[in-house]
């Protein structure tokens, strides 16, 4: 951690800088460090995240097609996975995205801790800039390109007409049945982990609905709607 903030923070030949990686939520103000950096991110319905990291270990992604992955030969299922109670498919898989957002502290990675969840509630909030869902990234994009300009200028347009190549999909993967998600839901790891997301998607649609107004099928960022004006003291 020591190191990954020293690196971070003491990189000066480019400015601004984007970090992008599978990291979990690091405070760089425990660090000593007075500029944090702007956290965002974006989260997936957990059942639907393991079904396509499942196959994504068998059949790779049409980013890089010819890596051989972890699991490649392995033909079954996720249902027949489910039904037999492997490992690659059981429920402690699904405790992924609550420990990432709450960070490096070891009761964030224990499976099923209440504690991990509310910290992950708490820093969504109170650390995240925004935190985004899969099923919306183009309204994700449309606020960031809003608020940061900086970065993510020309972002929405691009999404909406480039080709998408940025977006990796897996191969192979085939949908699950709903006996298979009611048994994947039944587990107390599956309620916590979904209740997190249903969290994180409910505060990302109340941003959403004090920045942006749909017309005619178009999204579109809402004027300024504050005014203020400075007072100056009196003179003598």
């Amino acid at each position: 951690q020591v190191r990954f903030v020293k690196n971070v923070t003491s990189w000066k030949e480019m400015k601004p800088g984007f970090y992008h990686g599978h990291i979990s939520y690091l405070d760089f103000a425990k660090f000593g460090v007075k500029k944090k950096p702007i956290y965002i991110n974006v989260i997936r319905d957990p059942i639907e995240r393991l079904v396509s990291y499942y196959y994504f270990l068998r059949f790779g992604d049409d980013y890089r097609p010819g890596l051989r992955r972890r699991k490649q030969g392995d033909k079954k299922t996720f249902d027949e996975c489910v039904a037999a109670g492997g490992s690659d498919c059981a429920p402690e898989k699904l405790w992924l995205q609550i420990p990432f957002f709450c960070g490096h502290s070891s009761e964030c990675w224990n499976v099923g801790s209440r504690w991990a969840l509310e910290q992950a509630k708490y820093n969504l909030i109170n650390e995240y800039f925004l935190v985004g869902v899969t099923e919306e990234l183009e309204d994700f994009i449309m606020l960031l390109e809003a608020a940061l300009p900086r970065f993510f200028r020309g972002a929405t347009e691009l999404y909406r007409t480039g080709k998408k190549s940025h977006l990796r999909k897996t191969t192979e993967k085939k949908l699950p049945t709903k006996e298979t998600i009611a048994k994947l839901q039944q587990s107390e790891i599956w309620k916590m982990e979904n209740e997190f997301y249903e969290f994180a998607l409910e505060q990302f649609q109340f941003v959403r609905a004090h920045a942006v107004r749909e017309k005619d099928g178009e999204l579109y960022i809402l004027a300024q709607n504050f005014f203020y004006e400075k007072i100056y003291p009196k003179s003598n």
